[in-house]
């Protein structure tokens, strides 16, 4: 199947994406690496009036540190910031995760600011993002705004973006000192969708988690550092809160014992890195 009839329009700058957004709203999509939206648009998913490409608009292809935060534009490629030097260092939890985000191929072309927009709940980046609490910063002819991750993602595919709005970066909270962080995945094959999967950041005081692909978007919570025994029943616990689902994929009970075990495990080499950090201190 091919798409519906669109018009076409690459955009040069932020200020002509917010104003055609402004004229078109909700019968303008935005294209970016198109991994994701291309698809739907085949299967006629969705019929938008006007396709707007930033994918070559240069203002708006960077990544930078700006105030303790790695600021990503709409059309920096995910590839363009998993070769970024120096990332380890600035956002290590991307550098972990990058290696499970489906294929090389699709990450020169795929970015950022196009899976956070598209909000899969099996996403690596909208989990990353939630957990380190990070930010969207949305534009329109009125102004700009920013956004927490947790109020950003709003369930399966659906976020707080206004018809109006263009995601003009992302920002991705920097390395905390004497934090150690860490993210497991399962998936039926390497770069499939993830069945489940788990971020983690753990510093002296306090244990972070985040959980992907088994409710309808990220979920993220904190508890202080616990015994073995007590944070084995913190995370079953948690598995049980998510609303697993049976699907064709993997049944709910088997989804909740991937968090437990997806969980411990990144829990674990978070824990050993954050000691290594405070060693090198």
């Amino acid at each position: 199947m091919k798409p519906a009839a669109f018009d076409y329009v690459r955009l040069e700058d932020e200020a002509q994406a917010c104003d055609l957004l402004a004229r078109h709203g909700e019968e303008a999509r935005v294209l970016a690496g198109g991994q994701s939206l291309i698809t739907v648009l085949n299967m006629r998913l969705a019929q938008p009036s006007v396709l707007l490409d930033v994918s070559r608009c240069e203002p708006l292809d960077y990544a930078k540190v700006v105030g303790g935060k790695l600021e990503v534009g709409a059309a920096a490629t995910q590839a363009s910031v998993e070769w970024r030097p120096g990332l380890a260092d600035e956002v290590p939890l991307l550098a972990c995760a990058f290696p499970y985000i489906s294929h090389f191929q699709v990450r020169n072309r795929g970015t950022v600011c196009g899976s956070v927009a598209h909000a899969d709940p099996s996403a690596e980046l909208p989990l990353c993002l939630a957990l380190l609490d990070g930010e969207v910063v949305l534009a329109s002819r009125r102004g700009r705004r920013t956004l927490s991750a947790r109020d950003f993602f709003q369930g399966m595919l659906t976020t707080a973006r206004a018809g109006d709005e263009l995601i003009a970066c992302v920002r991705y909270p920097l390395r905390a000192p004497g934090t150690g962080y860490a993210f497991e995945e399962f998936s039926l094959r390497h770069g499939d969708f993830a069945i489940a999967a788990c971020a983690a950041a753990v510093s002296q005081d306090a244990i972070r988690l985040g959980v992907g692909g088994v409710a309808d978007r990220p979920a993220v919570v904190q508890w202080p550092r616990l015994p073995r025994h007590e944070l084995e029943a913190a995370i079953n616990d948690f598995a049980w809160t998510l609303g697993a689902q049976d699907d064709a994929h993997a049944s709910a009970a088997y989804r909740r014992r991937l968090v437990r075990q997806l969980a411990a495990r990144a829990i674990a080499t978070a824990a050993a890195r954050a000691q290594g950090a405070s060693n090198e201190g």
